[in-house]
Parts: structure tokens; C-alpha cells; sequence
């Protein structure tokens, strides 16, 4: 396992809850997240007057993620606007889960813990391979 820069990726989180468009909740999140070939890719989270079409912070590290070239997520950090760090909620943590490098760390309100932690039997594209294999 790769050494992560915790520190970094708060920084990059941070930076990227600046970005943030909230006028609605008045609640600023950044995410940050190292990829399996070294960068470290960043979103916030961009709100909308139709609350719920509204995207979270994961949602731009995913397609920030794609933009950029892929790869898989092997740590990830989240922040709020006072740069405390946030859990992913369920949904984004199924997101985070179907781009993570197996083994993948969060950085949590409780310490650091693996995807399978925060996500345990998770059902994802891993399964569909194990799933594809067995016929």
C-alpha cells in the first residue's frame, strides 16, 4: 500500500470547498482524493434552486476523475466549510465505491477506514467480474 499525504488531501478538499456553489444549505463541501497513478483530483459540491438536482462534492471527484484521464481512487477526504472532515453519505459511498482501488482508505470522522468499513457487502463492479468468471 502506497503512503498517503493525508495532510494533502485535506488541502486539496479545502480548496476545493471554496469552489463550492451553496447558497441554498449555506453548507460548502470539498472532497479530495489520491488516484492510483499518483494525482490527486478535487470537487465541491455545486448546488441548484431545484434542491434536489443539486450535485455533492463526489459527484465532481468522479467526473474530475474521468476528465482527467481515470484511474481508480485509492484514499479519499471529504470537508465541510469549517474544513472538519465529513462521512460520505450511503449514496456516495456506493459512488466512491464503483471508481475505489481495492483496499481503498477513507478518511472519517473516526479514523481512517477502508471502503469495506464504511461500505461493508457492498455490491459493485468487482462483484459483476467475480460474477462474469464463474460461468
Amino acid at each position: 500500500m502506497v503512503d498517503i499525504d493525508w495532510d494533502a488531501l485535506r488541502v486539496a478538499a479545502n480548496e476545493a470547498m471554496q469552489k463550492s456553489y451553496s447558497p441554498y444549505s449555506k453548507f460548502p463541501v470539498g472532497a479530495a482524493a489520491l488516484v492510483s497513478d499518483g494525482r490527486i483530483i478535487s470537487g465541491c459540491n455545486v448546488e441548484n434552486a431545484s434542491y434536489g438536482v443539486g450535485l455533492c462534492a463526489e459527484c465532481a471527484l468522479v467526473s474530475a476523475l474521468h476528465m482527467s484521464g481515470g484511474g481508480e481512487l485509492v484514499a479519499f477526504t471529504c470537508v465541510d466549510g469549517h474544513g472538519n472532515i465529513l462521512m460520505p453519505c450511503g449514496r456516495c459511498r456506493q459512488l466512491l465505491n464503483e471508481f475505489s482501488a481495492e483496499g481503498m482508505l477513507l478518511e472519517t470522522v473516526s479514523g481512517i477506514k477502508t471502503m469495506d468499513e464504511v461500505l461493508p457487502d457492498a455490491f459493485g463492479p468487482r462483484q459483476l467480474a467475480e460474477y462474469a468468471q464463474a460461468d
